[in-house]
């Protein structure tokens, strides 16, 4: 059965309603100023604003006349079979509404090789998300993308004690947040393209190195220990976290991004109290 056609469209024909799922999170954010910089109408949604994308609350309101939708949303740190149900869940009441409002394109934020590797529970979620995402009614583009800019100093500030952060050697690719939202405007006003090629920043880094360049910015001593854990163990080493060939490479480099942040992550205003409630995520501010 095709989907209902959506309300006339509102704006020039070049103006499009999009909704942001996850509109009060750091990427979230960073999307909502891209859209409306680029003169697009921009539903946000989030819990916070009485949008609830789990019990479905206010959703059916929110995406009357939306044409597509970003999915940036994230969940706070459980386990494997309760971080799995959580995004699930989300992602189904999402979906059905879409549907029910006609909306025609449903953009997905994901992690860059979520299929090669098991991962924590965070990745449990995202798979989940992107199964329900292409075998759903809405027609959908899943942009995969490498860990944030940020991501290193956030990972040495979940172990930090007394000075001292163990941090996994690991090699990644990172990519800038800003990048990343001006790449969703992108995609949600194209069509729907299934998979996208995975998303990268330019170079390839090392996570202890860009932890102790990041606290010189910052102006802080913390003295970094590379360790293995349970979270990041040795079969993410080597070349697992980078992207494929043919992957689309942003622009902003590790360098660039520190140089105009001091360090500090886009839209740090948020706090760092958000921040901490992603623990354990692998992923730093959906």
């Amino acid at each position: 059965m095709t989907s209902p056609r959506p309300p006339a469209r509102s704006g020039t024909p070049s103006t499009r309603r999009i909704a942001v799922a996850g509109a009060t999170g750091r990427i979230g954010s960073l999307t909502v100023t891209a859209l409306e910089r680029a003169g697009h109408e921009v539903v946000r949604i989030g819990r916070s604003l009485g949008v609830d994308v789990v019990s479905g609350a206010g959703l059916d309101s929110a995406l009357t006349g939306v044409e597509g939708v970003i999915d940036v949303t994230n969940h706070p740190p459980a386990d494997r079979a309760t971080t799995v149900e959580r995004f699930g869940t989300a992602t189904r009441t999402l979906l059905d509404a879409g549907r029910r409002a006609g909306v025609r394109h449903h953009v997905l934020l994901s992690i860059a090789g979520l299929d090669r590797l098991e991962g924590t529970a965070h990745y449990a979620g995202k798979r989940e998300q992107e199964r329900l995402v292409t075998t759903g009614p809405v027609p959908w583009t899943i942009v995969p993308t490498t860990q944030f800019h940020d991501f290193a100093a956030m990972v040495a500030e979940w172990t930090e004690r007394d000075g001292v952060a163990r941090i996994a050697p690991l090699l990644v690719q990172p990519i800038a947040p800003a990048d990343v939202a001006d790449l969703l405007v992108e995609v949600v006003t194209g069509p729907p393209r299934g998979r996208h090629p995975e998303v990268a920043g330019p170079e390839p880094q090392d996570l202890v190195d860009m932890a102790r360049r990041t606290h010189a910015a910052r102006g802080r001593s913390v003295r970094l220990v590379p360790t293995w854990g349970a979270t990041f163990g040795p079969e993410m080493a080597g070349d697992v976290l980078l992207p494929r060939e043919g992957a689309r490479i942003a622009p902003t480099s590790f360098d660039e991004w520190l140089a105009s942040h001091g360090g500090e992550a886009d839209g740090a205003t948020e706090g760092r109290s958000a921040d901490r409630a992603r623990r354990l995520t692998g992923r730093t501010g959906e």
